[in-house]
């Protein structure tokens, strides 16, 4: 069986909560066998479709309605049940007033993982962040069940902080689905974006998502948040 899940997220906007999918990674990825993917672009979801097609098991594949920047080429890896890193930034160790505040030396790792059309979002958020001296790494989540535990482990260990960014409830989604992973094999520093426990509403898309702060700055400030926890940012 595949299933195709359109309109994900808030992207159905202007139909309002009735017609938000808000939910359903954490529906899918409680059942038993079942695969989830969750492309980030057009090119993306091609590959998925494909993938899924070739495969002999359950598989459920999550569409945004909004129109979604490609951010992929055809020569992009793409294979279930593995991560990709589309950024890295190196540590600067220079000054960062316009970061800090204090003119603080910085040498500083983060992590953001991000699934879907919120991918996006995280590379400028981590361009943004990386033109202040901090070290950005962002993987693109495009299977979420089965997880990439290799390639997620070996992120928290290189960074010692992740953020994960998602259209979807925090409760039950791919940000869970990562902390169930590494508070196992490798306790580390989260902060989440995501829906916070809350119903969709009517507005336009880019309304909605700074409503829920699933927006460029909110991604920031997580990172900011992980940093002033570990120490590194007054």
């Amino acid at each position: 069986v595949k299933i195709i899940g359109s309109h994900s997220g808030l992207s159905a906007s202007l139909d309002g909560g009735s017609h938000q999918m808000l939910e359903d990674i954490a529906l899918m990825r409680v059942l038993p066998n079942m695969i989830v993917l969750s492309p980030c672009d057009a090119i993306e979801a091609k590959k998925s479709v494909v993938a899924a097609a070739e495969i002999d098991s359950p598989v459920y594949i999550r569409l945004s309605r909004a129109e979604t920047p490609i951010i992929t080429s055809e020569e992009t890896p793409f294979e279930i049940g593995k991560a990709e890193i589309l950024f890295q930034s190196r540590p600067v160790d220079t000054p960062c007033p316009q970061v800090c505040g204090h003119g603080v030396s910085v040498n500083h790792r983060v992590g953001i993982i991000a699934t879907g059309a919120m991918v996006h979002k995280a590379l400028v958020a981590a361009k943004e962040l990386a033109e202040s001296g901090i070290a950005v790494s962002v993987m693109n989540l495009a299977t979420v069940k089965p997880l990439d535990e290799k390639a997620i482990i070996k992120l928290a260990g290189e960074t010692g902080a992740i953020v994960t960014v998602e259209e979807h409830q925090i409760a039950g989604g791919m940000g869970s689905a990562v902390t169930e992973l590494l508070s196992q094999k490798l306790p580390t520093p989260m902060e989440f974006i995501g829906v916070k426990d809350q119903f969709g509403q009517t507005g336009t898309y880019e309304e909605l998502l700074n409503f829920y702060g699933l927006n460029i700055l909110q991604i920031k400030q997580a990172v900011w948040r992980l940093l002033k926890r570990k120490g590194l940012l007054k």
